[in-house]
């Protein structure tokens, strides 16, 4: 399969990944996990989610939609055109000037260049193409971008992120910031970096976004999930990608 880098490849990434994290003490999920989980994530052959890349490489290719184009007719090899761009996202759309996620960028492609149906959230289409897309900044750092239009999209997300909510009246920052590598019901509580996504966690048995992981949080708070195109997963992501600038993305990665 192409696409996939080497093992020393992937050992420099991984190195990388924790030299990027020293220093300011930030951590990500990847070094919060035992060896046994950590070979599984960084063994392509073991790592289930890269049957969901094998699955976003074959429609990365296949033609769509009215116009019968696939994306590798506009941005050709994924390897070369997609390097870097997971980690710059979420990110203001050229074509509507809004905002819009991975996911949103690729049904907007869709719709506007392939003139073919959005895919559905969590679909196993769009779980596929956006992790496609992801491996290719596996080992970039998250460099948002420097976008006067997202700023008042993270002071929104960061507000989410310290609001107490639910019937457990408790925050992100609650569990992220004030009681990281502490357990909750025998894990460790991460830093909630979003380095990895799109993730395969054991306790789904799936892949996922990073759009579920946080209404499984919303859930967990005991609090009324949005719905998936509220505007407050993005406001979210944007501040989460925001505090992890600089990082090393490690997608698709694997969590218990």
């Amino acid at each position: 399969m192409r696409g996939l880098p080497s093992a020393a490849m992937l050992l420099a990434v991984f190195t990388g990944s924790l030299a990027l994290a020293q220093g300011d003490g930030r951590r990500s999920g990847y070094q919060d996990m035992g060896p046994a989980l950590q070979k599984m994530q960084d063994d392509d052959t073991a790592n289930p989610a890269m049957l969901f890349v094998q699955a976003g490489e074959t429609l990365w290719n296949e033609k769509a939609g009215t116009a019968g184009k696939s994306c590798a007719d506009c941005h050709n090899d994924a390897i070369v055109s997609m390097k870097g761009v997971a980690a710059r996202y979420p990110a203001v759309a050229g074509e509507t000037g809004k905002p819009v996620d991975l996911e949103g960028r690729i049904n907007l492609c869709r719709a506007t260049y392939q003139q073919a149906p959005a895919l559905a959230p969590e679909s196993d289409d769009l779980l596929a193409l956006s992790t496609y897309v992801a491996l290719q900044s596996r080992g970039q750092p998250v460099a948002p971008p420097n976008d006067l239009q997202l700023a008042a999209l993270r002071a929104k997300g960061a507000g989410i992120y310290r609001q107490r909510q639910g019937q457990l009246n408790l925050s992100c920052a609650n569990c992220h910031d004030d009681n990281p590598e502490k357990k909750l019901a025998g894990a460790t509580i991460p830093q909630g970096h979003p380095t990895g996504y799109p993730i395969y966690r054991l306790e789904w048995q799936t892949l996922g976004s990073l759009k579920r992981r946080l209404r499984n949080c919303v859930v967990g708070l005991r609090a009324e999930p949005w719905p998936y195109d509220a505007d407050e997963y993005l406001a979210l992501e944007s501040y989460l990608m925001e505090r992890a600038r600089g990082m090393a993305m490690d997608a698709p990665a694997v969590r218990p």
